[in-house]
């Protein structure tokens, strides 16, 4: 690697600003090269971190190490730790964004004009992407790979949690590019754990940052949309939410509420709260509850719930508003199907949300009121996951209504430019 991804002597706005104009070179000759260049080089970059593991893994250690002393709790090490099966999943994600159709230069849409003009508009990169994330090692390779594949350069900030982790990643990466021939300054990661870094991100670099990303818990979003210069691709927190419709099947009901919220508690598609329709309550929530006790997780139930659980937690009304990450549910029993989507109108934060129900009509309702980024009929909303919609993977999951929504692949890395074909055409 360069001297300035290994070293912090310069004066941080230098630094960055170097980073930036760097990022800006390397993104216009990305851009230029073909899909094929592009497919070798992500597919050196997983080769590169399957053959290093071994320095990857033993960074991780460190970085656990430091965490487990720092009292991190145990989302925050769950999200943190890699071992050898996480670690191939890290690389056979990249190659499935190897495998991608590649984006760039993509036509979209095309028509001719009766003067005789021929109008395209085509899919270009965006440019230079900041991405600013927590505890999450996997993200630097996740990103990086997405960048590359949609001709994007990539400046990378992550947690101090994960310092020692996403450096020995990014060795990886930047090798294999300049192995093949591809700018190695595509994929950078800022260096220093200074919070000073992120301010002079957030102000776009003189230019050189066309698009920030933050992924992470509400006090990092909100500092980032706040701060911003630049336009931003985010979300705030995953209040998801599970109805168990009047008319839901009995075993979907228990098999998906339980692998909503347990199956990876610290992620933000883990469900949050749990509506269970009155008319079936009295038979079906003892069930779930049942599965999701033995699973190990706690519930907090408003009145109606504890009546017929009476093992819940009372819930307060920050129980409704709050992301746990961890295997606490929020569960409340309502009228009807009305009062659940009302509910979620209140609380929601606008990223996913599940109907397990057997009735089409009441689903259909749910698609059609509900204005999460993410909406599932029967199915766990543990599927919010870029990897699981076939994207390869993900910067994350946008719950905002520009530009991008949901989880932000390769595809949604890219603007577009229109392309004008005359034969001497003239206005009068």
């Amino acid at each position: 690697m360069t001297d300035t991804m290994t070293a912090d002597t310069a004066p941080l706005a230098e630094t960055m600003l170097d980073m930036g104009r760097r990022a800006r070179a390397a993104s216009r000759k990305l851009g230029q090269m073909t899909p094929a260049d592009r497919t070798r080089g992500l597919t050196a970059v997983a080769g590169a971190i399957r053959a290093d593991a071994a320095k990857i893994l033993a960074a991780n250690e460190q970085d656990m190490e430091a965490a487990r002393e720092k009292g991190l709790d145990a989302a925050m090490l769950d999200r943190l730790a890699l071992d050898t099966a996480r670690l191939e999943g890290i690389a056979s994600s990249v190659e499935a964004v190897a495998g991608l159709p590649d984006p760039i230069g993509k036509e979209l849409a095309r028509w001719k004009r009766p003067n005789g003009l021929d109008i395209a508009r085509v899919a270009v990169p965006l440019g230079v992407i900041g991405i600013i994330y927590e505890s999450r090692p996997n993200v630097t390779a996740d990103a990086g790979a997405l960048c590359l594949r949609s001709g994007n350069a990539a400046i990378l900030r992550c947690g101090s949690e994960s310092t020692r982790s996403s450096r020995a990643i990014i060795a990886a990466m930047r090798g294999a590019l300049k192995a093949e021939g591809l700018p190695e300054d595509a994929v950078q990661l800022v260096m220093t754990t200074d919070r000073a870094a992120v301010g002079h991100m957030l102000a776009g670099l003189e230019g050189n940052v066309d698009v920030i990303v933050p992924r992470g818990g509400r006090s990092l979003v909100e500092r980032v949309q706040k701060d911003a210069r630049v336009p931003v691709i985010g979300h705030l927190e995953g209040l998801c939410h599970v109805i168990v419709d009047k008319a839901a099947d009995p075993e979907k009901a228990v098999s998906i509420v339980v692998n909503a919220k347990m199956r990876r508690t610290g992620i933000c598609g883990s469900a949050e709260t749990l509506l269970v329709d009155a008319a079936v309550a009295d038979d079906l929530l003892p069930k779930i509850a049942a599965g999701l006790v033995e699973a190990g997780c706690e519930l907090r139930g408003d009145d109606r719930a504890r009546a017929i659980v009476p093992t819940m937690v009372e819930a307060t009304e920050a129980d409704w508003s709050t992301e746990y990450l961890a295997p606490i549910l929020a569960v409340a029993v309502v009228d009807d199907l009305t009062a659940a989507l009302d509910h979620i109108g209140t609380w929601s934060s606008g990223h996913t949300e599940c109907i397990i129900t057997e009735d089409d009509a009441a689903a259909a309702r749910f698609f059609a009121t509900v204005d999460s980024a993410i909406l599932l009929h029967n199915a766990s909303t543990q599927f919010a996951d870029g990897g699981e919609f076939g994207m390869g993977a993900e910067i994350g999951i946008a719950t905002g209504r520009i530009h991008a929504r949901g989880p932000v692949g390769a595809e949604q890395l890219t603007t577009y430019k229109y392309i004008v074909r005359g034969t001497g055409q003239v206005r009068p």
